[in-house]
């Protein structure tokens, strides 16, 4: 049935049908029964997926990535899906428009998503405000970023701003200093550069009396070398979880012709081709924590499979993306129930 239906959301541009959907999401809350209705329909209860994870009890493994809600907008509305939790975001210090359209760019024949949005947001206050008006029924993270117009020797000062403002409003927070489609972003994963960042935050943690872990979000395209580096300084800074990864700039092995790819231009690439690099990544993490670390694995999973193989290779949580825009509102549940499945076969087997 989504085959369909996705046929018909696929013939509009993507930011454009990503609003409507947004806004659809706002008009169901204010009907009666709906909310109750879409947790019937969407949502997988088992005890069993229940998961322990930095002090925090998630309902189930299977979140939304950050980018999806980047406002804060509808984060109670899309845990009705069945996810154990939403990130949302990227949030920065003020609000600010992104790069110019068309930003975002679907690869049907790859399952994958080009987008280049520059971390379009209304800024951190306007999540508080949501946030005040809508108590979280969900386990909610957030991801913050420094402001595009930020010089970049005061890149700390954005993410302490951010985390000043949102900290006693979500559950965790994830330092975003990979996204690839704001100058200047990705070098904040320089040990130097990143130490500061990490530093700054971790003191200012220490002045509220609740705890709230903070985890970082890498990019898959970093080296062994400045992986290595980036492992070490989380491990030894007491920063609480890995997210791995954000999108890639590579364009390696695609079905997409290159014609299209050159006319789309740079830009972050999600869904199935990234799916290989970052299970890759969490497996590295893993071994190279000794599986002792807290990882989310978020980038590329498109098949329940596929999110079982990421949390065989170490990850404690998952988030998804481009797999729910592809596979539709339904996901969730077919993740949780294939994990549920595989996990009692396991028991029955021993």
């Amino acid at each position: 049935m989504y085959r369909l239906v996705r046929k018909i959301l696929f013939l509009i541009q993507p930011e454009r049908i990503h609003d409507l959907i947004m806004a659809l999401l706002g008009i169901l809350r204010n009907v009666p029964f709906a909310g109750a209705l879409i947790r019937a329909l969407f949502c997988y209860r088992k005890p069993e997926l229940k998961k322990e994870v930095f002090g925090l009890t998630f309902k189930n493994p299977v979140g939304l990535a950050a980018g999806f809600d980047k406002n804060g907008d509808r984060y109670n509305d899309l845990a009705n899906f069945g996810f154990g939790f939403i990130e949302i975001g990227s949030l920065t210090p003020e609000a600010q428009p992104g790069n110019p359209q068309p930003r975002c760019f679907r690869l049907v024949k790859d399952e994958a998503i080009i987008n280049h949005m520059g971390i379009n947001n209304l800024g951190v206050r306007h999540a508080i405000e949501e946030l005040r008006r809508n108590k979280p029924d969900c386990i909610l993270g957030c991801s913050i970023s420094k402001g595009a117009k930020t010089p970049f020797k005061d890149a700390a000062k954005d993410y302490v701003r951010c985390l000043e403002f949102i900290y006693d409003f979500v559950d965790y927070i994830t330092i975003n200093v990979s996204c690839p489609n704001v100058k200047g972003v990705t070098k904040l994963q320089d040990s130097d550069n990143l130490s500061e960042i990490i530093d700054k935050m971790l003191e200012l943690r220490l002045m509220y009396d609740d705890y709230r872990p903070i985890l970082i979000k890498v990019s898959p395209d970093l080296t062994k070398e400045q992986l290595d580096e980036v492992i070490e300084l989380t491990l030894i800074s007491g920063l609480d979880g890995i997210i791995a990864t954000n999108t890639t700039r590579d364009r390696s092995n695609l079905l997409t012709d290159q014609a299209t790819l050159d006319k789309i231009g740079e830009g972050g690439l999600s869904g199935k081709p990234l799916f290989e690099k970052s299970l890759s990544t969490v497996r590295y993490i893993a071994e190279k924590t000794k599986g002792n670390f807290p990882i989310i694995a978020s980038g590329g999973i498109m098949t329940p499979e596929q999110a079982k193989q990421m949390l065989d290779a170490g990850a404690s949580l998952i988030q998804v993306y481009s797999g729910f825009i592809y596979n539709g509102p339904s996901f969730a549940k077919k993740i949780c129930k294939y994990l549920y499945k595989s996990k009692k076969q396991a028991s029955a087997s021993k």
